[in-house]
């Protein structure tokens, strides 16, 4: 059994179908590679063929693992932190205390145009973001006054919650 700090606990979630796809392009990669290595002839000389087998092997792996690991985001609140997990496995993972916090507020409309596309993103003008999709999302301020932003759904009701521990911890 989990036992949650008291006050209000909200989790969330994000989503992005159109990412599977993207997994699928390096699922065939990696395909590709375990069939030139199986089934090629070795009669043209072995440099050409091992560089082919290693660059498909290595792009499918880094493209499975850059879909899949920001297929979905999830988001937790307690009284004592947000906690993102990115993923199936969950990394990705940050975690800021909101005793960290100095603000929090909601977006209406955050785009991965915005941030030079998916993932996890750092932009010196912006501070630091997991996009998952386009749509809502929250933004933290920090004390040392750095940005974080996060796409996920519900997230007016994450900032309300979060607005609640904040004003608590003035106390």
């Amino acid at each position: 059994m989990t036992v949650h700090p008291p006050g209000p606990f909200w989790t969330g979630r994000a989503s992005n179908r159109a990412q599977w796809l993207f997994a699928a392009a390096g699922a065939a990669c990696l395909a590709l590679g375990i069939g030139l290595a199986v089934d090629s002839s070795w009669t043209n000389g072995i440099v050409p063929l091992v560089m082919s087998v290693v660059g498909c092997l290595a792009v499918g792996l880094l493209i499975l693992y850059g879909t899949l690991a920001f297929v979905h985001v999830a988001v937790t609140v307690d009284s004592e932190a947000l906690v993102v997990r990115c993923g199936h496995i969950g990394l990705p993972r940050r975690t800021i205390r909101l005793a960290d916090v100095a603000s929090v507020e909601f977006l209406p409309q955050i785009t991965p145009q915005q941030w030079g596309g998916w993932g996890c993103r750092w932009r010196p003008d912006k501070g630091t973001a997991v996009i998952i999709r386009r749509g809502e999302g929250l933004e933290l301020r920090l004390g040392d006054g750095k940005l974080f932003t996060v796409t996920v759904d519900d997230a007016e009701n994450a900032v309300r919650v979060i607005r609640a521990h904040l004003r608590t911890l003035a106390r």
